[in-house]
């Protein structure tokens, strides 16, 4: 199954190519309501977290000016459904504001890997307590050119749920909890062409009821997806 279309829009200063819109195809074989299936796949295809370092500096290789980031794909079940936690950045912030994205930030000195950022990071700015995270694997960073980060994506199972949260204010407006089969949707993702400093890059779009998810959190969302569907 694949996802249709919309018209190429011009966002963050990029320029869309001409016309050129891409469809998102997953093979829907797996149930991804079935949280243990998803778990269970997960386990068995994440990168082990012991390379994090190791993906992160073969990449960094090609972007030695890029500053490190991680983020937690944070999976639970809920209502029986498997369900992703999102947030939305807060509208004051500098860069990236008003968008969706998964908890994460930028990593510490202190800071002894990649997971361990995404980890303090999800309760510096959801209350989310570690204690709670059971952490499966991690994917390829992905880097981002609007703001320079090198992003682990961090992917983590909450056998218990996330438990009683809290926002932080001065960094997220609101806690988005989606069902992964509704994510996984082909009629609500596409991809566009755009360009920036003369190059080309492919952006990808969600769009979930009233929420856009796009660009880098987007792109890992793409990855996960086609990670349980391969």
């Amino acid at each position: 199954m694949c996802a249709s279309g919309t018209k190429p829009r011009n966002q963050g200063g990029d320029k869309p190519g001409p016309g050129h819109i891409g469809h998102l195809c997953y093979n829907m074989l797996m149930d991804l309501s079935n949280i243990q299936q998803v778990v269970i796949a997960l386990r068995q295809r994440l990168e082990p977290v012991e390379r994090a370092n190791q993906l992160r500096d073969a990449l960094e290789g090609q972007r030695p000016n890029a500053r490190q980031a991680a983020v937690l794909i944070g999976l639970f079940e809920q209502e029986g459904e498997a369900t992703v936690i999102f947030i939305r950045r807060a509208s004051t912030l500098r860069s990236h504001s008003g968008e969706i994205a998964f908890p994460g930030g930028a990593v510490d000195t202190t800071d002894e890997s990649p997971v361990r950022a995404a980890l303090r990071e999800a309760q510096e700015e959801i209350g989310l307590h570690p204690a709670r995270v059971e952490v499966l694997g991690i994917m390829s960073p992905v880097f981002t050119v609007v703001s320079n980060f090198l992003i682990t994506p961090v992917v983590a199972f909450l056998p218990e749920g996330p438990g009683e949260l809290h926002l932080q204010a001065s960094e997220v407006d609101d806690l988005l909890l989606l069902p992964l089969r509704g994510l996984a949707d082909p009629a609500i993702a596409h991809t566009e062409e755009w360009t920036r400093d003369g190059q080309a890059r492919t952006v990808y779009f969600y769009d979930y009821g009233a929420y856009r998810i796009w660009g880098a959190t987007a792109r890992m969302l793409n990855a996960l997806l086609e990670l349980l569907m391969s």
